[in-house]
């Protein structure tokens, strides 16, 4: 019972210390924004994150719970071993290419969110079916690193899983809740130092445990188990690829990564952070890597943990805190429960922060109350960072399948959002149109191809697909990847149908319903609660708004560079000029 008492003891201490960071970090920037803009200083920190600060905010936002808890299985689990434990390489190269392709282009122009892009050029329409997709990835990845963390701490501390996943919750909402993202980061870089210390400190203690065999020699030859190395075999190469293009390019379009771009000081600086964050991550992984390594190089009969192993008791996903509660001694395993704690909050809420800026901006803001004023911006912004907080707790507590759902989700990420986010800011001439169709083709496959987790049966059988134990269809052929290819050609192929259509005369004006192609050019001058360029939004849609002629158009973007790089066409300038 000692034991459980000092494990306790130790927990809350580190939660205490967590707590202090983020109640400090918002007291310290608590009057920043205080001039109208507080709510974006919560969203974006004030556009005035430090370079050290931002790359291990972004870091850590990557490597949560399920990021190592989830390599350290991949590696462990028979059969799969490192060439399956895809996450490191993948999410590494997502921050790179995030990094190389759309971190300029957002941050140059002075957005808030994500989807602020999208409701610029598609309407709030589809600002408001994209977050869906946004928000479901969020909370089910919250939820799903709740549960893991809950169930870690039961089988190291041995007390009530659902007690510690309320604390948890608890404790990382309420510091998002008192300061926003500056909170949120500087309790980042706490939470990095623990991870990075916690799981260095466990791995030569458990690799000199006298069950453990040479990893060495285990990676290439079957000891306990076949080589934890692993192994593509020419069967599963689709597979293996359709996944990798979903942790690589799928990563991106997700607001928990745009929060810390659009937080940078300049466009640079944000090019700058992912480049950290993407080597950040593969640092990271190689603890983690090798405590995988570590459980499949282990004789379990030989410790206390007993036999059958691991695999055999369906707990290979726990394999990182068993081995740090079986082949460490007791104070080392507080050290490894401190760092999956920090990587758990460190991400849990990350996401909160995320959903509750995305509601309180593009859907509370520009699509209900664009007269809202700041300070109710803000109130909106914390019920939802409780509320959020709340629902990631009880589907953590209830859901039986919150690892299903968050898969399901994040391929909608990948499949929807993605190729929405390369046509908003690469491909000229799409519309609203083109994205409405191109959405509901990427979600329509994704469904019919079924989803295992969910047993959720295919009614789309591609080439190659077999039953699992449960008898339901696996695909192997990469149809998600071929969902994200059709959802990407679709908008731009239906945006440019309707454009000639409307243009040629073919299909009369009174037709163009979403004013998405007819009256895109005619641009109204709105006032700072909307976007700048309202092509999809019409006067008669919105609120009532009291103009203030003594705004111009610059203005309006925090960044006064990005005025210049959105639009200098002759049609603003007349705007301007009449005010």
């Amino acid at each position: 019972m000692a034991f459980h008492v000092e494990g306790l003891v130790a927990i809350i201490v580190f939660y205490l210390a967590i707590l202090a960071v983020g109640i400090w970090a918002a007291w310290k920037t608590k009057n920043t924004g205080s001039e109208g803009d507080r709510s974006e200083a919560i969203i974006v920190g004030g556009r005035d994150i430090g370079l050290l600060v931002g790359a291990f905010t972004m870091t850590a936002t990557w490597v949560g719970g399920g990021y190592i808890n989830g390599t350290a299985e991949a590696v462990y689990v028979p059969g799969y071993g490192l060439a399956w434990a895809q996450a490191p390489i993948g999410y590494s190269l997502s921050l790179a290419l995030g990094g190389l392709f759309f971190a300029k282009p957002m941050r140059s122009k002075g957005y808030v969110t994500m989807l602020d892009p999208f409701q610029q050029l598609y309407g709030k329409r589809m600002g408001g079916l994209l977050f869906i997709p946004a928000l479901m990835g969020e909370m089910f990845w919250a939820a799903a690193i709740f549960s893991a963390l809950g169930a870690t701490i039961s089988v190291i501390i041995d007390i009530n899983v659902n007690i510690s996943v309320i604390i948890s919750a608890l404790i990382a909402t309420m510091y998002t809740l008192v300061g926003g993202l500056y909170s949120v980061a500087y309790t980042d870089v706490v939470q990095l130092f623990c991870i990075f210390l916690g799981l260095w400190v466990s791995v030569p203690f458990a690799m000199s445990h006298p069950a453990v065999t040479d990893i060495g020699l285990t990676a290439v030859h079957q000891v306990y188990q076949a080589p934890w190395l692993g192994s593509i075999s020419s069967l599963d190469i689709y597979t293996w690829l359709d996944n990798f293009l979903l942790l690589t390019l799928g990563g991106i379009p997700w607001q928990a990564y745009f929060q810390r771009v659009l937080s940078s000081s300049s466009a640079t600086y944000a090019q700058v952070l992912s480049f950290l964050a993407s080597f950040g991550c593969l640092v990271m992984a190689l603890p983690a890597i090798l405590i995988g390594a570590i459980g499949a190089s282990t004789a379990w009969n030989q410790t206390e943990y007993g036999v059958p192993d691991p695999m055999t008791k369906k707990e290979a996903d726990m394999i990182l805190p068993i081995v740090l509660q079986y082949l460490c001694p007791v104070y080392i395993s507080f050290f490894g429960l401190g760092a999956v704690s920090a990587a758990v909050m460190s991400s849990a809420d990350s996401s909160i922060l995320s959903a509750s800026s995305m509601f309180a901006r593009n859907i509370y803001q520009l699509s209900f109350r664009q007269n809202a004023s700041d300070r109710e911006i803000v109130w909106v912004m914390r019920i939802t960072v409780f509320l959020f907080g709340a629902s990631a707790t009880a589907m953590a507590l209830l859901a039986s399948s919150v690892y299903g759902l968050w898969y399901l989700s994040s391929d909608l990420v990948y499949i929807i959002i993605f190729p929405q986010l390369l046509c908003v800011l690469f491909i000229k001439g799409t519309n609203t149109y083109g994205a409405i169709a191109g959405y509901l083709f990427g979600l329509v496959l994704r469904i019919t191809g079924g989803e295992p987790y969910l047993y959720l049966q295919p009614l789309i059988y591609y080439p190659g697909c077999y039953p699992d134990e449960n008898n339901i269809y696996v695909q192997r052929f990469p149809f998600k990847t071929l969902a994200m290819l059709t959802s990407f050609f679709t908008n731009i192929i239906v945006s440019y149908l309707a454009k000639y259509l409307f243009e040629s005369g073919t299909l009369p004006p009174k037709l163009d319903f979403l004013d998405a192609v007819v009256a895109r050019y005619s641009r109204e001058h709105m006032d700072k609660a909307t976007l700048v360029k309202s092509d999809n939004i019409v006067l008669n849609e919105l609120a009532p708004v009291n103009p203030r002629h003594s705004l111009t158009l610059s203005s309006t973007f925090t960044n006064k560079e990005a005025f210049n790089y959105v639009d200098s066409s002759p049609e603003l300038s007349n705007t301007e000029d009449d005010n």
